[in-house]
């Protein structure tokens, strides 16, 4: 069955339906939101009726907006008028034609297509003691009653109905492509012989919440000890709304009490798992969009595509690992160095497998 979603109005003149609320984005093209709104045009007071997609960025709290700065930019909206006698007639769909089951006589459909060049929906993890709607882009689907499309004045709550959607990238088909790899070769001070470190995933493209097992080889030709690996995973982010807004935050740190000796070599995995749960006090993060309090994960990738003149938010990840290197005697530890590679990762969600909707006998 297909499942409805759909917001009514305060003054329950309008009804906005929506056969989903999550909407791929596949780089060359994106999927369109096919939807309907049920009017009772004895409720109008003779205003029109229109409906808008809005793609925003939110970068504070509303509440915060009695001091009369806006929190909210828009990067992207379209308006369509449904009512009355609207130029916007759509070629009907199955979604569009079990919306209009569900919404009867008095439905409008309607279908926005969505622009390639558009950010994806993020949402940065809000503190433990913050308010109000989180930062970052999101999508929404608003219907309202108006003289105008696009109106100056505030629009009263009791004359409008909305409902949050995401735009989301998936994994793309497996390319075959074979991991990064990184090396290094580091001399120290009084050693005339250099410690070799390479590191490597084994492919190029993990899911959100799977194992990565970093394979990590060692040629320790030096007098020194290495006495433990770290792994970190970052996350940087890239707020294009502010061009010097660029940060990064760990998401994960693991130690392994790996310990190569002098004059010899190591070759192992070490499987790390970077989760939302071990990160969940960590404000800013940027996480995929959310609805509501819905699960969410760690965000996802930012694949090539973006027109990165439309504001929005870039996400990035990269794998380090570091031996820590000790020179031994009574100033091992004061003396301690480490050698570092770096590999990009590349986080995201798996396609869903194809799914039959039966749409209900009515």
């Amino acid at each position: 069955f297909l499942r409805v979603y759909k917001k009514t109005s305060g003054n329950g003149a309008l009804t906005l339906y929506l056969g989903k609320r999550d909407y791929v984005d596949h780089v060359q093209s994106v999927d369109s939101i096919e939807g309907v709104v049920k009017i009772d045009p004895a409720d109008l007071g003779g205003k029109k009726v229109f409906v808008q997609l809005a793609c925003a960025f939110r970068y504070g709290r509303e509440d915060l907006d009695v001091i009369g700065l806006s929190f909210r930019k828009d990067i992207w909206f379209k308006h369509l008028q449904l009512y009355p006698a609207a130029d916007h007639k759509p070629t009907l769909t199955p979604m569009h034609d079990c919306l209009l089951k569900k919404a009867g006589e008095q439905g409008h459909a309607f279908t926005f297509d969505i622009p390639v060049n558009l950010p994806c929906s993020v949402t940065l993890q809000p503190g433990p003691d913050d308010a109000g709607k989180a930062c970052g882009v999101d999508f929404e689907v608003k219907t309202y009653i108006s003289d105008v499309a696009d109106p100056e004045e505030k629009l009263d709550k009791k004359d409008t109905a909305r409902l949050i959607v995401r735009k989301i990238q998936f994994a793309p088909d497996a390319t075959g492509a074979p991991g990064p790899k990184a090396d290094i070769c580091k001399s120290f001070m009084m050693s005339d012989k250099p410690v070799h470190l390479e590191a490597s995933l084994d492919k190029e493209i993990y899911y959100h919440g799977d194992p990565i097992n970093v394979n990590v080889k060692v040629k320790n030709e030096t007098t020194k000890t290495v006495t433990k690996i770290k792994v970190t995973v970052d996350q940087t982010t890239d707020v294009v709304l502010y061009s010097a807004d660029k940060y990064t935050k760990t998401v994960l740190c693991q130690e392994f009490g790996e310990t190569i000796e002098a004059n010899s070599t190591f070759d192992k995995s070490l499987t790390i798992t970077p989760l939302l749960a071990d990160n969940k006090e960590k404000r800013g993060l940027a996480l995929d969009g959310r609805l509501k309090d819905e699960d969410t994960n760690l965000a996802s990738n930012t694949i090539d595509g973006m027109d990165k003149e439309v504001l929005g938010i870039l996400v990035s990840y990269k794998i380090k690992v570091n031996l820590m290197v000790s020179s031994g005697g009574l100033l091992g530890g004061l003396t301690a160095s480490d050698v570092q590679v770096e590999l990009p990762l590349i986080l995201m969600n798996p396609k869903p497998q194809g799914k039959v909707i039966v749409l209900p006998n009515e």
